[in-house]
Order: C-alpha cells, then structure tokens, then sequence
C-alpha cells in the first residue's frame, strides 16, 4: 500500500479549501506541516510573532470571506495567536487557528511545553479540538472551516500533536469536497409582519452593521432606503456597507459620547437593524427606555439583550430580505426626487425628521471641511483625517487602530464602500492595524493600504514591518504620535479630571522603520502631511509616517457634544 505523510495530507486539505495563504512561525513539533507548504502553491507568510499572525488571519478572513490560517508552534506560540483569535471571533471574522501539539504518547501526563491548548482555545473560538489521529484530517480540516465561516463566523482551532503531524497514512486519504451554503429565502410571513410595523410608524431609522457589509448587502441596502426614504446609520463595523455621501446617510454610532446621529435615534419609534449584531454597539446607547419596536434582519437571529427587544425577526439572506421588504412596504417616507405622487399626508414624514437627517450630515461634513483648515503643530486629529481623505481613493483601505485614533477615524472619516475602513469593534485589540494592513494589501493588491496607529498601538506589533519589507508587500504606517496612551487619558479626563500612568517614551520612528528597510518620514508642519501621504502611498516600498497629535481637542470634541440638544 502506498502512503504519504499526514502533513501533507493537512497541506493537500488546506488546497482543497482554497487557501492562499499560511501566516505563523514555524517550530519543531510542526516542520513536516511547513516542509511540505514548499511543494504547495499556498504562500507560507513568516512573521515576528504569532500575535500578528492571527490578526493577519483575522483581516484577511474579514475581506475575502475565506478563512484566514494561521499557524503556530505549540505552548508559547500557540498561546501567542489568542488575542487575534479572539478578536476574530468577537468580530465575526472566519479564522483556522492550526498549532503542534505535544505528541499522543505524552500528552496524558505531566511533561515539557504541555498545556490544555483545546480548552484554552474553547471560550473564544467557535470550535476547539485535537486531531487524534492522522486519518481524522480530512473530516477535522472540512468542519473547521465549514464552522468558521458559516454564519456567525469566527474563529476556530485545530491542534495537531507532533506524532500525528508525522504519521504515515494510505495515500488513498484525501480531501473531503468543500459544500457550499445556500443563500437562505426569508420567511413570508416574517416580511408582512415588518411590513405593517413599518407602515405605522412615524420616523423609522435603518442600522446596519457588520453583518450587512459580509453579507455584500450594500446595492440592497441603498435600494431599500431609495425606496422607503428611510435614513441610514452604521456601527463602526459596518462603515461602508452605506455610503457616506449618499442623501439620507446618518454617519456611524458608537462614539463614547451622545454624538449628532444619536439624535437621529432619539427621534425614532422603529428600528431596521440590518446585520447588526450586539457586540458591535450597546444597544442602550440607541434604544435607552426599550421602547422601540425592533426589526432584525440578519441570516442569523438576535442575541438577547433588554435594550434590544425584537419585535420581527428576519433570518435569510440580507439582500433578499431587504428587497422583499422593501416590495411589501407601500408607504414612501420621502419621495422628493421621485415622479411617484405623493404619499397621504398622513402618511409623510416631519420637518423634523427630514431636517434632523439633513442637519447631522451637514455638521459632519462642516466638521471636515473645518478640519482641512487647520494648521497647527502638533495637528488636530480633524486636519489629519482631511488629509487623509484627501489622499486616499473611494476603494483603498484604512485600518484604524484601537484608541483615540479609532475614535476618531470610526467617527468622521468619511467611507463609500464596504471594508473600507477597518476597525477592532467587538475586542477592540491594540495592535492589529500593522499586521492587518499586510494582509489587507494581500487580500487586495490592487488597492492603497494604510494603517492609522496611534503610537502605543504601534509599538505593540511594529516587528512585522521586516515582515513585509521582506516579503515585499507595499503599505503605508501613519502614526499618530502623541507619547501617550491617548485613549486612556481622554477617558480619565473625562471621568476623573486627571489622569495618570499614561505616558511614555518613543523611539525616532524614521529612523526606527529605516532600521527595517523601511522609508521614514516625520511631518514637520500641517501642510506637509497630505504631500507626504501621496508620496508614500504612491510608492512601491513599505513607508512609515510619523505625525505629532494635538489631543486636546479630545475634550473640546466631547464638551461640544455634551452640550448639543436635539434637534439642534
């Protein structure tokens, strides 16, 4: 009987998904899984640390919709992918988390490097197990991957044990043939009840999130709101998935504070929730007395939570859910621009809810313009997203980093297009955005890639620049730099009126990505920030741009909205 080695069955599985990638450190329990990647058309991505191998994971899975793999040795380095994996899962994102494992013949007992990895892995993966024996790889290899990417996905893990990994099996073992979801038809009877709801109300108010933008939700969901004239809000996640500058976008919730498109929700009675899911945003924050009458959309069904009691809940496919809605619904809440006649009067929407709608887009769009004017140094977080608005294309990609950066971005940068601008909103993980934009360039090498880090965060994963100026995969790192957990000693500002344990020393950025084989360049006034930002995004090179912030704006931005009342 002929045999073949049980890593290469495991590379052969992974073909068989359509995996383009492997992001990890190799380490001695798993060198015949990486030997035999060499003999693969799978690119084997080294890193500097498992951590930004599951981000890489993470971001890739996030815009493909395939599962990204990330590989790791066992024990430390398989401890090391838990924070990417984890924010996978409470992201929603398809991960294949794969480490070595001790070998079965020690496994039972106490001996070097064993740790219960499947269980350290089980509360933050959506399936967790050891392979325990070598023919199991074909059926373990499917369901990983089939349980990571149906919804909801996430993340799941595989450990191998180092005997397993090198086991001989019959060459007659091969992959199992990869079944593909069908799209699921919303129920009849659901869409007549959101109908009715929809045909009472008085100011309805569409949210989309996460779920919306996988789903590839965006043309139905304008479509719905062109067709209804209902507003349209994004969580941070969702971003995108409705354009910004489309007539009745709100902008996106989720600031710490009660922002202009809250007051969009306060003025509402029912709440079309498209692919929003709980961890994205408390649903407090939108719905404080309960009172709203809820319609869940989404190919899976609602978590519970208080604030969020669902009065119809939709579960299909979002596209097809909000086009058979949007047929059953006969009421139009805004026909201005279209020949239709108009709606009884009844039946139309007020002044307020129009000008409240109009009113938010116009002081966000005034906050950018505002922005772009102003030239102080240190720059005012304002008059660097202008620029790098300015400097970035309808469909390049922005990863913002957890902190005042993301704050920031989540909340003014203005997006037109699903997975534009990417954000950590169910972990919120510090140092994602350096090892996410590699694989966001290699997701999509035709698109300008940027990751806005605050410094803090930089530092965190800064190691996988040599990762990608050896692997040669061109991004742009903007650095907000401020010496200080910025974040962190906004909230203590905030709530305290002091803050403490906060700040910190830097390295000379430019001299530090220099270092890597990277370009550096420092801002040295307002006006050469957007030349740098074209200059370096335009380049074939991995650059590094280091922008001094003037975060005192954090608390004139949260004194403002304090003292806003609706409707303006």
């Amino acid at each position: 009987m002929s045999t073949q080695d049980a890593a290469r069955l495991l590379v052969r599985t992974l073909e068989a998904e359509g995996v383009e990638y492997v992001f990890g450190i190799p380490g001695e329990e798993n060198i015949h899984f990486v030997d035999a990647l060499n003999d693969s058309p799978i690119r084997y991505i080294l890193v500097r640390h498992e951590q930004g191998a599951a981000f890489m994971a993470e971001i890739y899975g996030r815009l493909t919709g395939k599962a990204g793999v990330a590989s790791a040795t066992l024990g430390p380095g398989a401890i090391n992918l838990q924070l990417g994996v984890a924010d996978a899962t409470t992201n929603s994102t398809p991960v294949v988390a794969i480490s070595a494992q001790v070998g079965l013949d020690r496994i039972y007992k106490e001996s070097h490097q064993i740790v219960d990895l499947v269980s350290l892995f089980r509360p933050i993966t959506k399936w967790s197990e050891l392979a325990p024996r070598a023919e199991a790889l074909p059926e373990m290899v499917r369901k990983a991957f089939k349980t990571a990417q149906t919804e909801r996905p996430g993340a799941v893990y595989l450990a191998i044990p180092e005997d397993v990994e090198s086991a001989e099996v019959s060459e007659d073992l091969a992959p199992l043939p990869v079944n593909v979801v069908r799209a699921q038809e919303p129920s009849a009877s659901q869409i007549a009840r959101a109908a009715d709801v929809i045909a009472l109300a008085r100011r309805p108010v569409v949210l989309a999130g996460h779920g919306a933008t996988r789903a590839r939700a965006s043309d139905a969901l304008v479509h719905f709101s062109e067709r209804l004239g209902l507003p349209v809000a994004t969580t941070f996640n969702g971003k995108g998935v409705f354009p910004d500058d489309h007539r009745n976008a709100l902008g996106a919730v989720g600031f710490m504070r009660h922002d202009y498109v809250n007051f969009g929700f306060d003025e509402a009675d029912v709440l079309v929730a498209v692919g929003y899911e709980l961890q994205e945003f408390d649903p407090v924050k939108i719905n404080p007395n309960a009172d709203k009458k809820i319609i869940h959309i989404h190919q899976s069904p609602a978590e519970v939570d208080d604030h969020y009691p669902v009065e119809v809940g939709i579960q299909g496919d979002v596209s097809r859910s909000l086009r058979a809605l949007a047929d059953s619904v006969h009421r139009r809440f805004d026909v201005n621009g279209t020949d239709r006649p108009p709606a009884p009067a009844h039946h139309r929407p007020t002044d307020e809810l129009r000008s409240t709608g109009q009113k938010i887009r116009q002081m966000l769009r005034e906050e950018l313009a505002e922005g772009a004017t102003e030239d102080g140094h240190p720059l005012s977080p304002r008059r660097i997203i202008a620029d790098v608005r300015a400097a970035m294309g309808r469909s390049d990609i922005v990863l913002a980093d957890t902190g005042a950066v993301k704050m920031w971005m989540a909340r003014m940068y203005p997006t037109y297009e699903p997975n534009t601008l990417l954000v950590s909103n169910g972990l919120s993980s510090m140092g994602f955005s350096v090892p996410g934009a590699i694989a966001a360039k290699l997701a999509h090498p035709g698109r300008r890639v940027l990751a806005a880090t605050g410094d803090g965060a930089f530092l965190m994963n800064s190691q996988e620049l040599e990762t990608a100026v050896r692997e040669n995969i061109p991004i742009t790192v903007l650095i907000w730099d401020d010496s200080a957990y910025g974040l962190i000693e906004w909230k203590m500002d905030l709530d305290l009126g002091r803050s403490s344990n906060i700040r910190f020393g830097n390295p000379d950025f430019v001299r530090y990505a220099e270092s890597f084989g990277a370009r550096g360049y420092r801002v040295e006034s307002a006006a050469e920030l957007l030349p740098t930002l074209r200059k370096a995004l335009a380049d074939d090179a991995v650059s590094v741009i280091t922008v001094p912030v003037d975060y005192s704006h954090n608390l004139q931005l949260t004194d403002k909205l304090g003292d806003l009342t609706g409707p303006f």
